[in-house]
């Protein structure tokens, strides 16, 4: 044998082994955790998180979240079945909240909206939706209205913001309904003055037209307006709003109007698959939502403007060329941050910067806004509540200094 060679064959002399062990095999073999399992698994681990996002949360979790439902809804009653029982008792809770006349539970907003709006089309004659094209519908929904619903978009405006009334009156072609995002969530979560909105309004009705409001989010625009949700619900002709964007139910939406639109929703439901044998887990995580978190939404916008500001001071301090918290006051709990920077790096920044302070500040993905800009989504929740002005500047001047290398 050559000098300082190890022998690694079997001892019957048959089988070469090397000396490395079973544990660096196996290491060798498991592939790398991706990027988005990096920043999950960080944001689980990390004590302090800003954002505590509960569909993130492991399952055990939210399971958990159905310890209350006896606090919402009596549990001794039959359960529901295609639509009875507990999602009639949250379909009643929606309809009083928003001050209409009936509402109905949908398993998604993208079926929610289709029927709602088909049966206004009924109703007028036009299947033309006018609408932004920043929209959920126009970005998220893989043209489901022209695809599925027979509805044709009608695209007005190329500013990040609600149209104008002085665009609704200007638009070419006539339309049956007119939708409004309230807030435009990819736009920033914007939302017109309360002043604008009731002109936008107006301007739909000059032209015949009925006003149809996605209200994923609506929840959480009182503090902006300064008015009662019926209030805000009440100038529109038709209300979708979400359970889980919010409130943080498991999922499920609700078509809010007149009791004779409402009906005719629940037939189209039905044909598009939406009537569930059962909802109740469902149902009864958006009660507890409804009980818990739509009582705390005025003051998490009230502290996202806290957040924001306190970001804007950090990321300075830390030393950034430039970046964006957009809006600067935010309209809603959520809103935006860019910066000039391409996305995996900022991504691998945030997540590096979570796993060795053990303090998340970014806990969302990032997304491409352009050649070497990126943003990504900050939302303010309940997590949020335990961060101070203090805590949100520290946390910013240190994630700015990684970026800047310095």
């Amino acid at each position: 044998m050559i000098a300082g060679m190890t022998d690694t064959a079997d001892h019957d002399g048959t089988t070469p082994r090397t000396e490395r062990t079973e544990a660096t095999e196996q290491a060798e073999e498991a592939p790398s955790p991706t990027p988005r399992e990096r920043r999950i698994a960080a944001w689980r681990n990390a004590p302090r998180v800003l954002a505590r996002l509960g569909f993130l949360a492991p399952l055990r979790e939210r399971l958990a979240l159905l310890e209350a439902a006896g606090d919402a809804y009596d549990l001794d009653e039959t359960s529901d079945i295609y639509g009875n029982g507990v999602v009639e008792a949250l379909e009643k809770r929606v309809a009083s909240l928003l001050g209409t006349e009936a509402a109905a539970f949908f398993p998604t907003g993208t079926m929610a909206q289709q029927v709602a709006l088909r049966c206004w089309a009924g109703r007028t004659g036009n299947p033309a939706v006018a609408l932004h094209p920043l929209s959920h519908p126009e970005v998220h929904e893989r043209n489901a209205f022209s695809q599925v619903s027979g509805l044709r978009p009608v695209r007005f405006g190329n500013e990040p913001r609600l149209p104008t009334a002085e665009e609704v009156r200007g638009l070419e072609e006539p339309f049956g309904a007119l939708m409004l995002e309230l807030p435009l969530r990819d736009a920033g979560f914007v939302l017109p003055t309360w002043e604008e909105l009731t002109e936008v309004v107006d301007a739909a009705r000059e032209r015949d037209a009925v006003v149809h409001v996605d209200g994923a989010r609506l929840w959480e625009c009182t503090e902006h307006f300064g008015k009662p949700l019926e209030e805000i619900a009440g100038l529109a002709d038709s209300v979708y709003v979400s359970f889980y964007k919010s409130l943080d139910a498991f999922g499920g939406a609700a078509i809010a109007g007149p009791a004779s639109l409402v009906e005719e929703a629940k037939t189209w439901r039905h044909r598009y698959g939406g009537t569930v044998f059962q909802q109740f887990p469902t149902a009864l995580s958006a009660l507890i939502g409804l009980d818990r978190e739509l009582p705390r939404l005025p003051e998490y916008v009230r502290h996202a403007r806290v957040v924001a500001a306190a970001l804007r001071k950090g990321l300075e301090a830390g030393g950034l060329p430039w970046f964006r918290v957009h809006p600067e006051v935010p309209h809603t709990h959520d809103f935006q941050v860019w910066l000039p920077y391409e996305t995996e790096f900022v991504a691998e920044t945030a997540i590096r910067a979570g796993e060795e302070t053990g303090a998340m500040l970014f806990a969302n993905h990032w997304d491409p806004k352009g050649p070497g800009l990126t943003f990504t989504e900050v939302y303010v929740r309940a997590a949020a509540l335990e961060w101070t002005a203090g805590d949100v500047r520290e946390a910013a001047t240190d994630f700015a200094r990684r970026l800047t290398g310095t």
